[in-house]
């Protein structure tokens, strides 16, 4: 495959990736409407998991195809591009507050998830075994934040809590009759097919790219790949904090990033011929990295309940610095 061909694979990969993003965090926003749960939980579920699909997506496509390398290198680089870019870009913007909770609860556990997987993928692999039990965390997730949303849902109230999620959904709260129904879930359909065509480009377009141009797999994976299925959560937190959405902005980074380790790679290497391989340049440079990002935010976060602006360039200048020291490595 000529590499004119393999850019516009990658090119047109991103571009149906976002497509396919756009439509499916709209549908599924607009069905956690009927749902009742706040901003904050929408931020760490619907709208994090949605525009965490393309990595999901790409993740299934490259561990089926036995591009392991590429399929963790996803994970672990878009983690490290949610946390240092998507968060410092969007604080650029405008500073965003930090809610208690986030500090309390899914920081800590984004830290955990991200140690546990570090540890179990020192033998080189995660195992089914592994993989299942990610699996089965991530599922433990979902229905704590359920169960969380209804509760700050009863206490807010219902009607506040639309109003919220009707806004960054970009639409007013309205009663839903069967052809709204109908073209909501009609709308998650065809982003879910977009993200799966979106994914096949993207991985052989990337995997086309590495061989032409003598660059392993695990490189393009931590660089081209992550950003480019990440694109959805940039656009997503900075708009979100441009629209004063602040809890939208920071849920959408930590529910993205809890998403890809327990989901994507629990998935992964679940379907995976033979588990996960984890190459040892993951596990004794990016997945440390990765870890210490998760970690940074702690501290960060806790400091005045806001990530500013002067915290925002920090987070972007240690972005820049792995950048040059994945190139340099390469």
């Amino acid at each position: 495959m000529s590499m004119v061909l393999s850019w516009f694979l990658i090119l047109s990969g991103f571009l149906i990736l976002l497509l396919g993003a756009h439509g499916l965090v709209w549908g599924a926003s607009r069905l956690a409407l009927l749902a009742g749960l706040s901003p904050l939980v929408i931020g760490l579920t619907v709208v994090a998991f949605g525009t965490s699909a393309p990595e999901l997506a790409v993740g299934l496509k490259s561990g089926l195809s036995g591009h392991a390398d590429m399929a963790v290198g996803n994970v672990v680089g878009s983690n490290i591009f949610n946390t240092l870019l998507i968060l410092g870009g969007s604080a650029l913007f405008a500073p965003l507050a930090v809610k208690q909770r986030l500090v309390r609860l899914d920081i800590p556990i984004m830290i955990l998830i991200s140690a546990a997987a570090l540890v179990l993928c020192l033998d080189g692999s995660f195992s089914r075994l592994e993989s299942a039990v990610f699996l089965a965390a991530f599922s433990a997730y979902m229905a704590l934040q359920v169960w969380i949303g209804k509760a700050e849902a009863r206490s807010m109230g219902l009607a506040l809590a639309n109003a919220g999620i009707g806004r960054i959904a970009g639409d007013k709260p309205r009663k839903a009759g069967p052809a709204s129904v109908a073209a909501t879930l009609g709308a998650v359909l065809a982003g879910l097919v977009c993200l799966v065509l979106g994914s096949r480009f993207l991985v052989n377009g990337a995997s086309s790219l590495a061989l032409a141009l003598g660059v392993g797999e695990l490189v393009i994976g931590l660089t081209i790949v992550a950003a480019g299925t990440s694109l959805p959560e940039l656009a997503t937190s900075i708009v979100a904090a441009l629209k004063g959405e602040r809890d939208i902005a920071v849920g959408n980074v930590v529910g993205s990033n809890i998403f890809n380790i327990l989901a994507i790679i629990g998935a992964t290497g679940l379907i995976a011929p033979s588990g996960l391989a984890v190459s040892g340049n993951v596990i004794g440079f990016d997945f440390p990295v990765m870890l210490a990002a998760a970690a940074l935010c702690l501290p960060v976060c806790r400091s005045g309940a806001v990530i500013s602006r002067r915290e925002a360039v920090f987070f972007l200048s240690l972005y820049l610095v792995y950048m040059a020291l994945v190139i340099y490595r390469a």
